[in-house]
């Protein structure tokens, strides 16, 4: 289904050959029913990207390739360290996981940023304005939709975790409610860049940019301390490491490797769990307001 069929005047009212409502100069469907009828394009398009996620399921195994193959291969390639360095890396897998983790959720939460870039170049996305609706919702839908394809992964990759050698607790729910937050970090900025790029090729050059060294950069691989004082400045300036710190602190077990790896520390303090994901959810709303106006201007 693309992004017209799904905010088409008939999909969004429930009501086949509904004419779309005038706007006012803020781009809002003027008439009775608006708020029903924002709420209703938003779970629209949140559907439409289950639907997509449900029908690729080749690409959901796909997508846990790279995570599985971090884990059992270069986690057990460090591990098997541990008998020269050190005790420490004979518990690397676990402490590599949840870096693995907020890895998996990166792909199908682009994946939405992409469709819209995408729906742009074919026209689609001009047809989808005419929908009644605020072009927010249509944003605030695509996230949310990208959002939980990501939570998803996240959910699949969580159910390995015995594997590693982290216990089945109920810690794991409260940990998948973090990566669903991760997971919208990562849609915010794919639709950022989405309603600023025009090229599918940029983006996606872009993305792969982007991506690679916020990952390398957050912790996910080495300890946020005892770095060289640059690459510290930089790794502290990451948001993804207080998003893998955040759910390495949550999961149940000792993740860091028999107290080799620390937290990130600012002027001393540690910031607490709670303090973390609220930084990276503010950090996420902010970019999907900016891109919202984005999107709003340039129509």
């Amino acid at each position: 289904m693309s992004a017209v069929e799904a905010t088409a005047p008939e999909a969004v009212t429930g009501r086949p050959g509904a004419v779309a409502a005038p706007y006012d100069g803020g781009g809002r469907a003027r008439g009775p029913g608006g708020v029903r009828r924002e709420l209703r394009a938003v779970r629209v398009l949140w559907h439409r990207e289950m639907v997509r996620l449900l029908r690729t399921k080749v690409q959901i195994v796909m997508g846990l390739v790279t995570p599985v193959m971090f884990l059992l291969v270069m986690g057990t390639g460090l591990e098997s360290m541990g008998a020269v360095a050190g005790d420490a890396f004979a518990q690397f897998r676990g402490y590599l996981f949840p870096g693995v983790l907020v890895m998996a959720t990166q792909a199908p939460a682009l994946a939405v940023g992409l469709s819209v870039v995408m729906d742009r170049q074919t026209g689609m996305l001009r047809q989808a304005m005419v929908a009644p609706v605020r072009r927010v919702s249509l944003l605030l839908g695509l996230s949310l939709g990208g959002a939980t394809c990501g939570a998803v992964y996240g959910a699949l990759v969580l159910a390995i975790s015995g594997a590693v050698g982290i216990a089945y607790h109920p810690l794991l729910l409260v940990a998948l409610l973090e990566v669903a937050v991760i997971a919208l970090l990562f849609t915010a900025g794919g639709m950022l860049a989405a309603v600023t790029i025009q090229r599918i090729q940029t983006f996606q050059v872009l993305m792969g940019l982007a991506l690679m060294p916020l990952m390398f950069l957050s912790g996910a691989m080495f300890s946020p301390t005892g770095l060289p004082r640059w690459l510290g400045i930089v790794v502290h300036l990451n948001p993804l490491t207080y998003a893998v710190d955040a759910v390495r602190r949550t999961l149940p077990g000792e993740l860091d490797m028999g107290g080799y790896a620390g937290s990130p520390q600012i002027v001393g303090w540690t910031p607490p769990v709670a303090v973390e994901v609220c930084f990276v959810a503010v950090l996420a709303v902010g970019m999907l307001v900016v891109a919202a106006r984005r999107f709003s201007r340039r129509g």
